[in-house]
């Protein structure tokens, strides 16, 4: 993929990508942090397309259940409710209003905050690094206005507030640009996550946490929950005995990535239960 100094041959990683693409993904997620500054510069512009192309093209949304409202017709489409429209129907009639007056019943889908926490400690590197960062662009993608991306070790980084415009490929190069570094405060992440979540007003908000979940510092995680609403938990291929102890003692959904190209369905499987 890089045959000389300074140069990543794209035609070699389309290659590697066909052969085993999880593989390709996590040398290409090594490599921007490569020593010499031009293979990074172009390792992380690959890197930032590639992966949030994956994290677009995951598996459409099921929008979950909703329920019926009543708004004018000219602030949502859906059947006429006629015995809310009677005055706007003889308003019509008279040529004194319009239709856009006229009540109807439209289904409001739930509102849904997310908050990924992302386990930067030692052991991010490689699969680990592409997963995080296909796992980013995949939020920004499903919840665009209302979501947070925290990166954490002993301290915790917000690459994106709740409550901040950023673009997906911003946050993916920003993500990229770390390295594993530290031990692992899963309680401080869980805490960062209850103050970015607490500036959302959406009727569901859940916190994503990216992890192996065996909390180095800072003790015990399990009191500093209940800020976050709701978990579910993303744990690296292998190693998943401490996240899915976590999960159990909390009740919250939890699953096993396959490599970074299984970041959108597992994404998709913890946020629809």
């Amino acid at each position: 993929m890089s045959p000389e100094v300074g140069v990543l041959d794209e035609e070699a990683f389309a290659e590697a990508m066909d052969a085993d693409p999880d593989e390709a993904l996590a040398m290409l997620a090594d490599l921007t942090g490569a020593t010499d500054e031009g293979l990074r510069r172009l390792a992380r512009q690959l890197a930032g397309r590639v992966m949030v192309d994956l994290g677009r093209i995951g598996p459409e949304r099921r929008r979950g259940i909703g329920r019926l409202r009543r708004a004018p017709a000219r602030e949502a489409e859906g059947d006429v409710d006629l015995d809310a429209s009677l005055d706007a129907i003889a308003a019509v009639r008279t040529g004194r209003g319009g239709a856009d007056d006229l009540q109807v019943e439209a289904w409001q889908r739930p509102a849904t905050a997310v908050c990924l926490l992302v386990d930067r400690s030692g052991s991010m590197a490689g699969d680990r690094l592409a997963a995080a960062a296909v796992a980013a662009a995949s939020v920004l993608f499903r919840a665009p206005h209302d979501c947070s991306v925290v990166a954490f070790a002993e301290d915790a980084i917000v690459l994106k507030a709740q409550d901040e415009v950023r673009s997906p490929d911003d946050v993916v190069g920003d993500l990229l640009r770390l390295r594993g570094f530290g031990v692992t405060d899963v309680g401080q992440a869980l805490r960062a996550a209850a103050g970015q979540l607490a500036r959302s007003t959406a009727g569901r908000r859940i916190t994503l946490l990216m992890s192996d979940c065996r909390a180095t510092t800072g003790g015990d995680p399990l009191p500093h929950v209940a800020g976050t609403h709701e978990l579910a938990v993303l744990a690296p291929r292998g190693d998943t005995a401490d996240a899915e102890a976590l999960a159990d003692a909390l009740g919250a959904r939890w699953t096993e990535l396959d490599g970074p190209t299984s970041v959108p369905d597992a994404i998709s499987r913890v946020l629809l239960g």
